[in-house]
């Protein structure tokens, strides 16, 4: 357990001043520091004085410090944080690029463009979606307390119902939020406020009802308070404060939100991309830039996405004449849809089965990594269930790091609300996502890597991280494994539905489609249910933009690799390849493909 770890990880550059570090050092003194290592070290000031304004994030990092307290989202916040970035932006502009190496003019280029991106987004302040079915504060209030907040003494646990207190106040912050947006034009579709009030409903249930249930919240403050080496007494004062914060506290301020999304559904008219919006062409096209961290317009993403689909339609022919199946595609996609060889069922030992064997194909592709990569993850990893508040509305799956101090490992949620979208046949291929080789694996060599600033460590691009995760479920292809037809299928069924996402997202965003045509079209073209179909959906009208990452940064990564292979000919190592590609962090494509060229360059001599 880390208790001071501000002081210890600023301790370099305390030890400093910056200002006098071309003097000639005295003999009592450290040598002065290099204009790269000043840099670095301002690098990492720099995110640390952004970590000290999130206690949110400082608890996902595994620290202690302000471990009862929630971020501020009130508009005075944000306003703050729009001057300091300014400042800080002013502060690296101050750098000389032409003293610096290579590493660390990178490192102060993309620190830049991030703040520079992020103050000329201002713009787009109010356009995204603070309250939906996939995210926001309703919901991320008890998978923060539940997921990210440890109990290991009694101020850890006073900490928690703080932080139950503070939910008060956290919730007033996003009905202002909302009601601005709402005073703005800017509704999310008419299902997203539907949705979001019946997670709010489900999140407070078992507080001061006669649901006869326990609430989510004191299940888990009572399984982490058991544990502690208090007095019995104590431990049930601890559960009466708690009880007495979600009554007084937490279930008023839901019944608030509730109230306002009631309201506000009443006054969204419709589900529509965001081209609804004001200045929501506009809007997409930034957002279009800055996940895929391309110049790719929304006709080409559309275009790019018709012709992988009509690739992976063919290769899925290939799987039907090597099973034997009589009958087209859209009759082997009811077939994959509904055989019971391919079900584990809705009992919890069916659901108990499928998190088993998720955890062994991971498991055997750990003793396999040597024969792809140099590096490897140190970080642990554990593969559970979403929880039952949220399982209605999370994605079937998805990873959430681990802590950099060990304290929490890296795991993959799978979602097993319903059994019918987690099928035997693409099992493998969504370990692979987001266990090992993928999220896992490359999130925490990314983290591990002590050599980079801090920012480079823990920060991301969508297009690298997904297209990572993408490009992960793939190469266990060449390995050799995915021996069965079937989990082949399951594979290119997984690819399909990225390449999908690719017509879908530009179809709802750019093409003004309706949730209802975008819904036929992965009706008829992939081998999921309409149930599944119809989430997905929803989701993309929710996070523009967000669906065309993994497919754009998967091509590009197998673009690069072929012209890797092309350029070295005999002297190509695919584990020299994969470690270009994780040891620098997430970056962006660009800059990707830079770091790609320089190694084929140095390695040719």
């Amino acid at each position: 357990m880390i208790k001071k770890p501000i002081t210890w990880l600023l301790a370099p550059l305390m030890a400093v001043s910056l200002a006098g570090c071309n003097k000639a050092p005295e003999a009592d003194q450290q040598p002065a520091l290099s204009a790269s290592e000043q840099a670095n070290a301002l690098y990492d000031e720099l995110f640390m004085e952004s970590l000290r304004d999130s206690p949110e994030y400082m608890t996902y990092m595994g620290m202690r410090e302000r471990y009862g307290e929630w971020d501020d989202y009130s508009q005075e916040a944000g306003d703050e944080s729009i001057v300091k970035t300014q400042a800080q932006l002013a502060r690296l502009e101050a750098l000389d690029a032409q003293q610096l190496d290579r590493a660390t003019q990178l490192s102060l280029t993309l620190y830049k463009q991030s703040m520079q991106n992020g103050l000329d987004d201002v713009q787009w302040r109010y356009h995204r979606y603070p309250v939906n079915q996939m995210r926001g504060m309703h919901a991320g209030i008890p998978s923060f307390l539940i997921n990210q907040h440890l109990i290991a003494n009694l101020e850890e646990a006073e900490a928690y119902i703080s932080r139950v207190k503070g939910t008060a106040q956290l919730l007033a912050n996003v009905i202002v939020d909302l009601n601005i947006r709402a005073d703005k034009g800017i509704l999310a579709p008419e299902f997203a406020f539907s949705h979001s009030v019946r997670d709010s409903k489900n999140i407070i249930a078992g507080i001061d009802d006669d649901s006869g249930q326990e609430n989510p919240l004191m299940t888990d403050f009572k399984g982490k308070v058991a544990d502690l080496e208090i007095a019995d007494e104590v431990k049930a004062d601890l559960i009466t404060q708690l009880d007495k914060a979600l009554q007084e506290q937490m279930a008023p301020a839901y019944r608030k939100l509730i109230a306002t999304l009631e309201n506000l559904g009443e006054r969204a008219g419709g589900n529509y991309g965001v081209w609804k919006l004001p200045n929501g062409d506009d809007y997409y096209n930034n957002r279009l830039k800055r996940i895929t961290t391309t110049d790719l317009t929304a006709e080409q993403i559309h275009t790019l996405g018709l012709s992988e689909v009509a690739r992976i339609h063919s290769e899925m022919r290939d799987i039907m004449k090597t099973v034997g199946f009589e009958g087209d595609l859209q009759d082997f996609f009811e077939f994959m849809r509904t055989d019971d060889q391919f079900d584990y069922g809705t009992t919890a030992e069916g659901k108990a089965a499928y998190l088993a064997d998720a955890t062994a194909i991971i498991d055997n592709m750990r003793e396999r990594l040597d024969e792809l990569f140099y590096t490897k993850p140190k970080a642990p990893l554990i593969v559970k269930a979403v929880e039952a508040f949220r399982e209605k509305s999370a994605g079937r799956a998805f990873y959430q790091r681990a802590a950099p101090d060990g304290s929490r490992p890296g795991t993959y949620y799978a979602n097993l609300s319903n059994m019918k979208d987690m099928r035997s046949y693409d099992l493998e291929a969504l370990a692979y996502h987001e266990g090992i080789p993928g999220h896992h694996m490359q999130g925490s060599i990314s983290q591990e890597q002590t050599g980079l600033p801090k920012f480079r460590r823990f920060g991301g691009y969508t297009a690298y991280t997904e297209g990572w995760g993408l490009y992960s479920e793939y190469i266990p292809k060449e390995m050799g494994l995915y021996a069965d037809p079937y989990s082949d299928f399951g594979r290119l069924s997984m690819e399909l539905w990225r390449a999908c996402r690719l017509v879908v997202d530009t179809g709802l965003h750019y093409k003004r489609w309706t949730r209802e045509e975008a819904v036929a079209y992965l009706g008829a073209n992939t081998a999921s249910d309409s149930a599944a179909n119809l989430k997905a959906i929803e989701r993309y009208m929710v996070m523009p933009g967000q669906a065309t990452a993994y497919k754009i940064g998967m091509l590009k990564l197998l673009e690069l690799r072929e012209k890797a292979r092309t350029a070295l000919g005999d002297k190509f190592d695919i584990r020299g390849y994969h470690e270009v590609v994780l040891s620098s962090g997430a970056v962006p494509l660009n800059v990707l493909e830079d770091l790609v060229d320089r190694w084929i360059a140095e390695t040719l001599g």
